[in-house]
């Protein structure tokens, strides 16, 4: 029997509901690229110190190559047995990717470790039809609810039109969908989808917009469907970017969704500093190739990774990368954590 929300313990519903910062979580490994487990429960610990609703493993940020590594598993429950330790309810969203029948049995790994949703990547889909890709959707959701998910297909993602996100969000155990295209056009094909659906009470609205994350949390998006306006809300973020400053980052989801009429011009002033933040550490400028590594530079420097190597020997930071991150956090120190990390790092090592 498959899982749905009503399976879940108390209070995940309506933490996902209301809206929480889910960082995507990065891979500890040491000096011979293998896995660091101290390290990897050590970061678990520190964003949900920090204040995350959540985490979310097996993901891009934790690098997909951990699967033919053969450590998906054993990633997925160093994180479940951190959330374990603690007594508040967070979210586990664990990342399923491929076709049907290794999306399917990551799905079902998922939910032994306890794991409460898989976020969900169509990437391997690229040319199905529409029809085949609902039908890959359905056949997860019957083992798990699904946290959906828009790739922006400048990185591998399918383009998705509203049709698609109309049959998607009537899938009954989807709970939430994460909008990373990274263009205005294509999140609202989301949104349009939800609402002429009829799911935007049942499916919890996620930005992945790293371009655009503080915009689209304070944005009401009030959109006509059969004569009728309705708004709809993005609650919180389930981001690669959240992987670091993470303190500030859950702080700030917090500030937004505590926005009640006018949006205050200094919180919104924010969308342009995160932006450009978010360009250094996902090295915007050579394509996104120095992603992982930036990230990874970011803990590194803080203390909770050893250094910044990636299962690819390839990857790592481009060229002027190290001096942008360096630019950045001096430009907006309100908008790090170093102090909250110097301050906890011992504990999370322990």
């Amino acid at each position: 029997m498959g899982l749905t929300r009503q399976h879940w313990p108390a209070g995940i519903a309506g933490r996902l509901a209301a809206g929480c910062a889910i960082p995507a979580h990065p891979l500890a490994l040491n000096a011979a690229r293998e896995l660091d487990p101290r390290r990897q429960k050590a970061l678990s610990r520190y964003y949900l110190d920090a204040g995350s609703g959540g985490l979310a493993v097996g993901v891009h940020t934790t690098q997909f190559a951990i699967r033919e590594r053969g450590m998906y598993e054993t990633v997925l429950r160093l994180s479940a047995e951190v959330a374990a330790e603690r007594a508040d309810s967070s979210i586990l969203v664990a990342g399923a990717i491929g076709r049907t029948a290794q999306a399917v049995a990551e799905a079902q790994l998922a939910r032994g470790l306890g794991y409460h949703a898989v976020l969900l990547s169509l990437a391997a889909w690229k040319g199905a039809s529409e029809d085949e890709i609902i039908a890959h959707c359905q056949a997860v959701a019957a083992e798990m609810p699904l946290f959906g998910f828009y790739l922006q297909p400048a990185v591998g993602g399918v383009k998705l039109p509203a049709s698609f996100w109309k049959r998607f969000a009537a899938i009954e155990n989807v709970v939430a969908i994460k909008m990373a295209p990274f263009n205005r056009y294509a999140t609202l094909d989301v949104l349009r989808g939800v609402l002429e659906a009829g799911a935007q009470d049942r499916i919890a609205l996620y930005t992945g917009n790293d371009d655009h994350i503080v915009a689209d949390l304070l944005t009401p998006f009030t959109l006509v469907h059969q004569g009728r306006p309705t708004t709809l809300r993005i609650v919180g973020g389930l981001l690669g970017h959240w992987s670091v400053w993470n303190r500030a980052a859950a702080e700030l989801q917090k500030r937004c969704a505590s926005v009640t009429g006018a949006i205050p011009a200094e919180l919104l002033a924010l969308d342009a500093a995160v932006t450009e933040m978010n360009a250094a550490v996902f090295d915007v400028a050579h394509d996104f190739h120095g992603v992982i590594a930036g990230c990874h530079e970011i803990l590194r420097r803080q203390g909770l990774l050893e250094g910044i190597w990636c299962l690819d020997e390839h990857e790592s930071l481009s060229p002027g990368q190290a001096e942008l991150l360096t630019a950045v956090a001096e430009r907006y120190p309100h908008l790090t954590d170093d102090a909250f990390v110097a301050a906890n790092l011992h504990r999370w090592l322990s």
